[in-house]
């Protein structure tokens, strides 16, 4: 870890929740407001939260799986991530967010026309929205937890 942690102190609740609490707190708060209000489909949700992941190299990100209502993605969905231009494992939904989840964190000024009329066509502008938050939280979050070496340390606020 690139920061002192007290003994006996969690390294995530320290770092973001003692150092510095004002800030600390609301992103926490942002972080989880993305699990517990998001409207869109858990499968896009986990293929856009998983690229990310993978960009990232956050270690907790990578094993993390969301559940809503008991169900998780299937233990190959990482893999299908991966492989999201060639997989069958996806619907157009799906591979459009992994697809913008990449871009967003690797090439956003290339964000063209052709890109956005095929996200127009299976997202609403609210959903649209909606997923570049959550994208701009886990590509923030996980990449400090990641830079700091917290992510070996890492536990989502309400999910230890």
């Amino acid at each position: 870890m690139i920061v002192d942690v007290p003994a006996g102190k969690d390294p995530i609740g320290y770092v973001w929740g003692e150092m510095v609490p004002g800030i600390g707190i609301a992103a926490s708060g942002f972080s989880l407001a993305v699990y517990e209000h998001s409207t869109l489909g858990l499968r896009e949700f986990e293929a856009a939260r998983l690229r990310i992941a993978q960009i990232n190299g956050c270690i907790f990100c990578l094993d993390w799986r969301t559940e809503r209502d008991g169900v998780k993605v299937e233990k190959e969905f990482a893999d299908a991530v991966t492989a999201w231009r060639t997989t069958d494992a996806f619907d157009d939904r799906t591979r459009l967010a992994a697809e913008y989840a990449e871009r967003y964190a690797t090439d956003h000024h290339n964000l063209d026309e052709e890109f956005w009329a095929r996200m127009k066509a299976h997202y609403s502008q609210t959903e649209i929205v909606e997923l570049s938050m959550s994208i701009g939280s886990w590509l923030a979050f996980g990449r400090l937890n990641h830079v700091l070496g917290l992510d070996t340390a890492c536990v989502l606020p309400g999910h230890s």
